[in-house]
């Protein structure tokens, strides 16, 4: 059985650090997601998308909350941003700022390709990294054994950093990986299946080297940050 051309793995005892750390951490917090023992933090922010014409333009978050007068910061979120939550599942949208809302679990071709050049400098492995595809995408079958940890289960598949940009999904649809990470553990990505945001623990220069990338929006993360849309600690949430 193959995905994206790479075979799944049917030993997934490389990934058993990942379910021991993430076991026991409270749900719904950055911890409960990436390990907690790395040395610092990053949000990388799924762009919105505005069409022109027959291109489609990257939207960062700073420029929806400019837009409805909302505040950026670390931890905002989609719902308290845009002031409705009709706008976190493309039930409508703010022409001419952005006309769709950012992707839900999966992190787009482009900025997954922008991550992988930044975190390719921080491992001396680039060429041998584990993928984790989460078993419950409808669209994406797989008959072999999973890489289990609280409440999400992943196929495994292994190849170089820049995977981490490849379709898993057969076209037209799109799919990214949902965990990734390099041999010598240096690093690890996490694309929760419920979130519009990727969230990645590594080391300080790596982290450093992330945050101030030009072409991706980011900011600094914490282990206990919570992850939820209704979270946003300075924006209201909107009521549903």
């Amino acid at each position: 059985m193959t995905l994206a051309g790479r075979p799944v793995e049917s030993d997934v005892s490389p990934g058993a650090w990942v379910a021991e750390e993430l076991q026991g951490q409270a749900w719904a917090t950055l911890a409960s997601l990436a390990p907690r023992s790395f040395e610092a933090y990053a949000r990388v922010f799924h762009p919105a998308v505005r069409y022109d014409g027959d291109d489609d333009v990257d939207v960062s978050w700073a420029e929806v909350a400019a837009h409805n007068g909302t505040v950026a910061h670390p931890r905002m979120q989609w719902v308290a941003v845009t002031g409705a939550w009709e706008y976190a599942w493309d039930e409508d949208n703010q022409p001419p700022v952005w006309d769709r809302a950012p992707d839900e679990g999966h992190l787009p071709t482009s900025v997954a390709a922008r991550l992988a050049s930044v975190l390719g400098r921080h491992t001396a492995t680039p060429q041998d990294c584990w993928f984790g595809i989460w078993h419950g995408f409808g669209h994406i079958l797989a008959d072999a054994p999973m890489l289990a940890v609280p409440q999400r289960s992943f196929w495994l598949i292994r190849g170089p950093v820049e995977l981490a940009a490849t379709n898993m999904a057969d076209e037209p649809s799109e799919q990214s990986v949902s965990v990734w990470w390099p041999a010598d553990r240096r690093w690890f990505v996490v694309t929760d299946v419920d979130l519009m945001s990727t969230y990645v623990g590594g080391s300080i220069e790596g982290i450093a080297g992330l945050l101030a990338a030009d072409d991706l929006e980011t900011a600094p993360a914490l282990p206990d940050d919570p992850v939820g849309y209704d979270v946003d600690p300075v924006n209201p949430v909107p009521r549903r």
